[in-house]
């Protein structure tokens, strides 16, 4: 996948936890899906699912900086900017539920801590990217989103992180 990228904020495409989930999002039907790009950085994972073919995305990040940087990356790969929406925030400003897919490329304690939230905005059916998991919190990960009624489909380990792909029930 060719994704122009402006540097600037997390997510140029060259660390293992974001080559780890565009090649999961490559993967996914994403023809027609909502999705929720949680800790979007520079837009690259919400770009890629605008690619696939996602028709509604949300990328939010905490940091205004980065948000303008997505909509640059955005522009620069010629994104319509009704496909893709930018908020600076965090979860709990999403006003929004029933996204079919999320995708979180955050560190794994901050998983643990969203890990409810998350997962309540997630259709049934739908799917968790989850990335930027350090080894020593994948367990704990794995096992609080299958507490939250989230089955594992896919776990990655890399050189020190890991991603997980789950279905929510």
């Amino acid at each position: 996948m060719d994704i122009v990228m402006q540097r600037g904020a997390f997510g140029s495409g060259e660390h293992e936890t974001t080559v780890s989930c565009l090649e999961m999002i490559e993967q996914l039907d994403l023809q027609g899906k909502r999705v929720l790009d949680l800790g979007s950085g520079t837009g690259i994972l919400g770009i890629a699912a605008s690619l696939c073919g996602a028709r509604d995305i949300l990328c939010v990040d905490i940091d205004p900086d980065a948000v303008a940087n997505a909509r640059e990356n955005c522009r620069l790969n010629k994104i319509d900017e009704g496909t893709v929406r930018h908020l600076a925030g965090t979860l709990d400003d999403v006003q929004e539920n029933r996204f079919d897919i999320v995708l979180a490329n955050i560190y794994g304690d901050i998983l643990i801590d969203l890990c409810n939230d998350l997962v309540e905005k997630v259709n049934p059916d739908g799917t968790l990217l989850l990335s930027g998991i350090l080894w020593e919190y994948n367990f704990d990960v794995r096992n609080l989103y299958e507490q939250a009624s989230c089955e594992v489909t896919k776990n990655r380990l890399m050189d020190e992180f890991s991603t997980i792909l789950l279905t929510k029930s």
